[in-house]
Formats: structure tokens, sequence, C-alpha cells
């Protein structure tokens, strides 16, 4: 049997991942133009006070192959200050100069908003 055949056209791959309240998605897609791309999102169980009852919210990002690398670099420079306290060499080079923070501007630039 055909791993896609039960699948839409555009979506190739996905896996879960469970995290507490959490849930996390990669979902790998298709344009119509045939280029791939991952869907990540992030999925979580909150309570409405106000109606008593349970709701999930969903937030999505997508990431291109053209910003595989980058993206990775960054998660890895991200991870590895986390676990040694260290601005990555390569990291503190790139940003000399720039605010440690980024602001909405930044934000919106990287994700292209």
């Amino acid at each position: 049997m055909d791993f896609n055949s039960n699948r839409t056209k555009e979506e190739l791959y996905s896996q879960s991942i469970s995290a507490g309240k959490r849930k996390y998605f990669f979902d790998v897609k298709e344009t119509r133009g045939g280029d791939k791309f991952i869907v990540i999102a992030e999925s979580r169980k909150l309570f409405d006070n106000n109606t008593g009852n349970f709701y999930f919210e969903k937030n999505k990002m997508f990431l291109y192959k053209e910003d595989f690398e980058k993206f990775q670099k960054g998660l890895s420079n991200a991870i590895s200050f986390i676990e040694t306290g260290i601005i990555p060499e390569d990291d503190a080079a790139a940003n000399e100069g720039e605010t440690a923070v980024p602001t909405s501007d930044d934000i919106e630039d990287i994700f292209n908003i």
C-alpha cells in the first residue's frame, strides 16, 4: 500500500509529540508547484473560566526549504545557550551590535509577516 494513499495530496508526512498539556505537530506538505515545506504547530489545552469548558489554542509556523539551514542553526544555537549558558561564537559574531532581544520588527522580518 502506498504511504500517501490515505492523505491529501499536499500532506506528505506528519508526526506529533505530546509534551504535558501541549502537543507539537510536524507536518511536511507540498505546494501545487511541488515545493515541500514544514508546518510546525503547537496545540495547548486551556480552560475557559467563563464557560467552564476546555478548548485548544493552536499556533502554526511555516518553514520553507530555503530557510531550513538558517532555522536549524538558530535552533541549535538557542539549545546550546540553554544547555551551556555560553553564546555560540558564530552567533555572537553575527549579532555584534544588535540587541539581544528581538523587536517586533525583527520578528516580522524573520517570519516575513
